[in-house]
């Protein structure tokens, strides 16, 4: 069992951040680091300067009659000649220098000898000798970052301050105002923007009145009005079908998931498929859903009992935000926009993707927005349109509709999409698993070159091409395994990703056993004066005690499916650094979701989002070698999306740990240090945000 351990708050060296002249620290560390490289890497030359230093040292203790003012150090302080013509000595003087000359030529036989020895020495040592120096490193690194901390001075190393009013439900790189200023417009005023004034150093509190949500199921129905920014006017005016699904009381809004007209909805999709209902989506090879502009989430909370997962997709909006209440009913959500920038996902990410009046324009730009949809589906996956101008009843009287209704099509039989049967104003079409299709064509949009379908497009420009087709992961949706099965990969979908079953397998069963030794710390008592472990007497956290879990550091997904096989009632939001190995589409071919993002930039969610932050090894990743930005940045970012009273868990190395340990008291977390069995080198953080309320 893990063993909380009783850590005071550091003083005066844990606070603050870095210094802005981290740059400089960096050199002087890899100055430093140097000659411990040399001494320690047997494939550079340092045998050959040990050597040197070696024979300068015999040449002093040799020859010392030849250090005078005459053969000894000069004017600038170099060793002149000893062999030099000087003044007649006797031949007993020559002999004796002869035999140490000898001997000195023996010396450096013996060292060039133990030069090539060293290199001659086994895998194994050199695997001990590399770890040495990786430990060596990674504490020289936490040492300058300390160092760093006290050279801010006394007055960067108080508790952050509190954020104004404006700053209560603001999320950064989406300044609407300023983009319009700087003359963005057709859209791209929503665009993400992040530059060095994003960040915010200081903390959020909550609105006035805000009140911890309820638990699932029962928050997926009801909200409280006071967390989220809203007016009665934007109920009234979000739409007919969203204001049946709404209830505005004093203090809650309520919505009903189970209403007739969504599951009415759902159905006729269902149908148009050719499925009997809505719960026969998973055998069709339908598991995540991409939903562009989901009102707020009730075809998501609907689809939820079906184990279907769907993610919002939203513009930024300062109040009445799509993204923002759906988070606050529990369900999978993030910022983004269609406008000029493709999404942060990978080719081939999701099995259907649905627009229900998204104000995306299809028809314009040639079709470039539906070559994004294109490649974020799956092959054989469905794109579901439903709007007015569909119908072709009141496009015939409407010529603009029309004519916009004729280019979709046109656009859609150049992508080889096959359009089902049309309902109403919903139309559903069906991407291709066939690649040839595309070269049957007689004409049409090309192929996008391996260099512009990658797997990591981290908000590049959109493409106006046909993408993933250059992908190994090229599986129709029909073919692949079907939910829940589809979360443990086989041997051979591994191989796509480069990945063995035994580093899977164990990857899985390390989770497992990390996810239940969290849970069991996930209790005021371990920040007590007196702290322990919840034992056999105390009540265990409840299975629905979280829903919105963010884990920022995702590598195979191995968190999120511990979460759900030890019967855990939360959805992950799996994110995968930039900075790392890009294992996002593994993450989503397990039937999960997720995101490519830069830690060192906010993340694109609203205040007050997560249950827990679960991280582990970031730090090292982000810390360990060449830092690009501030840990206690990065930790006010964290306080910025985590709920009051939500959770912090962050598993690394012990030195790191410490120094995070040290950081947060400028966030007033509670926080402990807890060993981890069997394991010397790393160390868990637990830390728990305290709800502090803002002053009427």
């Amino acid at each position: 069992m893990s063993r909380p351990l009783h850590r005071g708050v550091l003083g005066g060296s844990g606070g603050g951040r870095f210094s802005a002249n981290s740059h400089d620290l960096w050199e002087d560390s890899q100055m430093k680091e140097r000659p411990d490289k040399e001494d320690v890497d047997p494939k550079r030359t340092n045998g050959a300067d040990h050597a040197h230093s070696s024979i300068k040292f015999l040449f002093r203790y040799l020859f010392p009659d030849n250090l005078s003012s005459k053969h000894g150090l000069n004017e600038n302080s170099f060793m002149s000649d000893p062999f030099s013509p000087g003044p007649t000595r006797s031949r007993h003087k020559v002999t004796l220098s002869f035999l140490k000359f000898s001997l000195v030529v023996i010396v450096i036989l013996a060292l060039t000898g133990s030069f090539y020895w060293t290199l001659s020495i086994t895998s194994t040592s050199r695997g001990q000798i590399f770890r040495g120096y990786r430990r060596l490193q990674e504490q020289v690194v936490t040492d300058l970052y300390e160092i760093g901390e006290l050279s801010l001075g006394f007055s960067r190393m108080r508790e952050l301050e509190y954020c104004s009013m404006e700053s209560l439900n603001y999320v950064p790189c989406f300044n609407v105002s300023e983009n319009l200023a700087l003359g963005l417009s057709n859209g791209e005023e929503f665009d993400r923007h992040c530059g060095p004034g994003s960040k915010q150093s200081c903390l959020v509190l909550p609105p006035l009145n805000y009140r911890i949500p309820l638990r699932w199921p029962s928050g997926r129905d009801v909200i409280w009005l006071a967390n989220v920014n809203i007016t009665a006017q934007e109920v009234l005016s979000s739409g007919s079908l969203t204001r049946r699904m709404m209830m505005v009381d004093e203090d809650q809004i309520s919505f009903r998931s189970g209403f007739s007209d969504v599951e009415d909805y759902a159905h006729q999709i269902a149908e148009i498929i050719g499925l009997r209902n809505v719960s026969y989506f998973t055998q069709a090879g339908v598991r995540t859903i991409l939903d562009i502009e989901c009102g707020y989430g009730s075809l998501g909370a609907h689809l939820s009992s079906n184990q279907l997962l769907t993610m919002c997709l939203a513009n930024y909006e300062a109040s009445g935000s799509q993204v923002q209440l759906t988070l606050e009913r529990g369900l999978p959500a993030i910022i983004g926009s269609f406008t000029s920038k493709q999404l942060p996902y990978p080719s081939l990410s999701f099995d259907m993707i649905h627009c229900v009046r998204c104000h995306v324009d299809w028809d314009k730009k040639d079709g470039i927005y539906l070559f994004e949809v294109d490649r974020l589906l799956r092959p054989g996956g469905y794109f579901v349109w439903t709007d007015p101008l569909i119908n072709s009843q009141r496009s015939v009287r409407d010529k603009a509709n029309l004519k916009k209704w004729n280019t979709v099509r046109s656009l859609t039989e150049n992508l080889c999409w096959e359009m089902l049967p049309q309902q109403d104003d919903t139309v559903v079409w069906k991407k291709t698993s066939k690649k040839n299709c595309y070269s049957a064509r007689k004409a049409g949009s090309p192929l996008c070159s391996k260099g512009h379908d990658n797997e990591s497009p981290y908000y590049r420009p959109l493409q106006s091409c046909i993408g993933g087709t250059q992908s190994r992961r090229w599986i129709p949706i029909e073919e692949r395994r079907k939910w829940p099965a589809q979360s443990k990969l086989n041997s051979a979908e591994l191989e796509l990703h480069g990945l063995h079953s035994e580093d899977f397998g164990e990857d899985a069963i390390s989770w497992n056993l990390a996810v239940r030794n969290y849970w069991s710390l996930l209790s005021p008592l371990i920040f007590s004066d007196h702290p322990k472990r919840p034992g056999d007497e105390d009540p265990s956290p409840p299975y629905n005690m979280l829903r919105n879990v963010l884990d920022m550091n995702a590598r195979f997904g191995g968190f999120n499916a511990a979460m759900l096989e030890t019967g855990k009632s939360v959805w992950v939001m799996n994110v995968v650094p930039t900075r790392g190995p890009n294992t996002l589409p593994l993450v989503l071919d397990r039937g999960f979701v997720g995101v490519l993002h830069d830690w060192c930039e906010p993340f694109p969610a609203y205040p007050r989002t997560y249950d827990l932050v679960h991280a582990a090894g970031l730090l090292s990743l982000e810390f360990g070698e060449h830092p690009r930005c501030q840990m206690l940045d990065l930790f006010a970012e964290i306080d910025r999306i985590l709920r009051p009273e939500g959770w912090f868990i962050v598993k690394d190395n012990g030195r790191l740990i410490e120094f995070a340990r040290s950081l947060t008291t400028h966030l007033k977390w509670d926080a402990r240090v807890v060993e981890i069995e069997g394991n010397s080198e790393e160390r868990l953080l637990i830390c728990q945000k305290p709800f502090l309320k803002r002053q009427s």
